[in-house]
């Protein structure tokens, strides 16, 4: 029983190690397709970047974003083909031992022959049939004739079931080493790609010495406006609580209304769905995109020396792209600051979206929004030509990283 149950783990170990790879090599393409789009989207993103000190800033950030992604897919690369030449080990292996058996069945099946006609002394089959002694050995004889017709049949039909399978996994074999070929062919001109960006980089760098009073006062300037915005959606968040807080207060003791109960219902709902899309909402934009700036406080990645605090994530995207609602909501406050693009806050029962840097604004304030409606178009920057959006997340009065709400 023992020997059986070993016997059937070696039939099924190879094809659970073949479906293994199967599906990495899958996921492996997958993510090479994605990152390759990224580095798609950074490259046009960076051909149509402008020269000034807030551009340089946006110019270093993509050129990082562009050399990880390249590494990535270098590494996917490298990946790719360690299983491709796993795979062909493993198909070698398969056709050594498809090649044994097809050699000793045809062998067998040659010497059975031989010894058929050995043993009948190439006699006619009805010859040899009624050379018998009597009826009874006559049947025997048609019997093992009809049998020894079946078994040659049936090792005649294993042999050429075997060279169709041999003949398949050499087929196999050489559409393994052709894609082995294309992704080293790949690999080697991602790495010479990788090479010209990580000069480039070097490059701007060593400009970035040369320039760094004003690349230090752009970055300020930078934090300054996350300070203002900050205080600006904590001061709306303050006055909307103070407001909630007084009401509460005058209606301390009386009965809820219909209205208040239909509120307070609606306020659960959108707090309860916006918690369990965590991870699931739609990014906030329309169109193709970047994140070029990460949650929280962090080396500056051009300048180290220098800590900055991100309150959200900056988007990168395409000129005319349209910031959207991540989730059910209505617009609570809609803020206009002289010489500045103006940002949408969208409130989502306990729960806050803020969308800054817009040239336009498609929503009223008290306005019910939809998950994916557009709320307006993002603006450009002239002096820089990136089109870029921050984008907050709010629980009361408590930033979290978007990141981790949005959809990968």
């Amino acid at each position: 029983m023992k020997r059986f149950a070993y016997f059937i783990i070696a039939c099924l170990l190879p094809c659970l190690i073949f479906a293994q790879s199967s599906k990495r090599k899958s996921e492996l393409e997958r993510q090479r397709k994605e990152t390759q789009a990224l580095i798609q989207e950074t490259t046009r993103m960076l051909s149509s970047a402008k020269e000034s000190a807030a551009a340089s800033l946006n110019r270093m950030t993509l050129l990082t974003q562009e050399i990880n992604s390249r590494r990535r897919l270098i590494s996917m690369l490298n990946q790719e083909v360690d299983i491709i030449s796993a795979d062909q080990s493993r198909i070698l292996k398969e056709i050594s031992v498809l090649e044994g058996d097809l050699s000793i069945k045809k062998e067998k099946y040659a010497q059975a022959v031989r010894s058929y006609h050995k043993r009948n002394s190439g006699l006619d089959e009805i010859v040899y049939i009624l050379s018998a002694d009597n009826f009874e050995q006559s049947y025997r004889r048609l019997r093992y004739l009809q049998e020894y017709a079946n078994w040659r049949k049936t090792q005649a039909e294993k042999i050429v079931v075997k060279r169709t399978e041999l003949q398949s996994k050499k087929e196999e074999l050489d559409r393994a080493k052709k894609e082995k070929e294309s992704l080293l062919t790949t690999r080697k001109n991602e790495a010479g790609n990788l090479r010209k960006k990580e000069s480039e980089q070097k490059t701007l760098a060593d400009q970035f010495k040369k320039k760094e009073r004003s690349l230090q006062a752009e970055l300020k300037k930078q934090q300054a406006n996350a300070r203002k915005l900050d205080q600006q959606i904590q001061k709306i968040i303050e006055e909307e609580a103070r407001k909630i807080a007084e009401a509460q207060k005058k209606n301390a003791g009386k009965p809820k209304t219909e209205e208040m109960k239909a509120q307070e219902k609606v306020d659960n709902e959108l707090t309860g769905g916006f918690e369990k899309n965590k991870g699931k909402l739609p990014v906030p934009v329309t169109g193709s995109y970047l994140i070029v700036g990460k949650f929280g406080k962090q080396s500056h990645p051009q300048i180290k020396s220098l800590e900055i605090e991100n309150l959200g994530i900056d988007i990168q995207t395409k000129q005319g792209v349209d910031a959207r609602c991540v989730y059910d909501g209505e617009v609570t406050a809609i803020v206009r600051n002289p010489g500045e693009p103006p940002f949408v806050i969208i409130r989502h029962g306990n729960y806050l979206t803020v969308y800054n840097n817009l040239s336009e604004i498609y929503v009223k304030k008290g306005e019910k929004v939809k998950t994916r409606q557009s709320i307006g178009k993002i603006f450009t920057d002239p002096a820089t030509g990136a089109t870029k959006m921050k984008f907050l997340v709010y629980k009361g009065s408590v930033k979290q990283n978007p990141e981790h709400w949005i959809a990968k």
